[in-house]
């Protein structure tokens, strides 16, 4: 039943915006059922558990969902739109607890969610150039979705990896 919700509330969002938002508004869609699943699997784990890492030198569990937050608002600077003043982008992988993790990457999601469909239909095609590569704003947007997808899996095996079941299989 929570499948067929989430599917639901993902059609009712296409159809809901306009044709020329097309393509902004289904990657958000999709981006808002990954992002509640890795916000799902965050609270699942211990406050305990977000210091574990599987190794040194590899991102804890913390860190990584800090990372996706931080990345969240750097790839949202690269499509036009910086991040809100009150976020300390060269100290947000350094947030510590469980609650300001989590503060962190709900705000960092709600941001890049209003950005998303805010950027023109008719400027898909330019490139930007973000740091990394240079790349369309459609797929900047894409690479988006699949950060948070990449870090989701991640999430997904440090779970497993501490006998945390992510709470969509139960």
């Amino acid at each position: 039943m929570k499948k067929f919700t989430v599917f639901a509330m993902f059609l009712t969002a296409v159809v809901t915006y306009a044709q020329d938002t097309m393509v902004q508004s289904t990657i958000k869609g999709m981006l808002t059922y990954n992002q509640g699943q890795v916000i799902s699997l965050a609270e699942a784990f211990s406050e305990e558990q977000y210091d574990w890492r599987p190794s040194e030198g590899i991102r804890s569990v913390g860190e990584s969902l800090l990372h996706i937050a931080g990345a969240n608002y750097f790839l949202a600077s690269k499509l036009g739109f910086p991040p809100p003043e009150d976020v300390d982008m060269m100290n947000i992988e350094k947030i510590k607890g469980k609650e300001n993790v989590l503060a962190a990457l709900k705000k960092s999601n709600e941001f890049i969610l209003e950005k998303m469909t805010m950027v023109e239909s008719d400027k898909l095609g330019e490139e930007v150039d973000f740091g990394f590569g240079k790349f369309s704003r459609l797929s900047g947007l894409l690479i988006i979705l699949e950060h948070n997808g990449e870090h989701k899996g991640q999430l997904i095996a440090y779970a497993r990896s501490n006998d945390v079941t992510p709470p969509w299989s139960k």
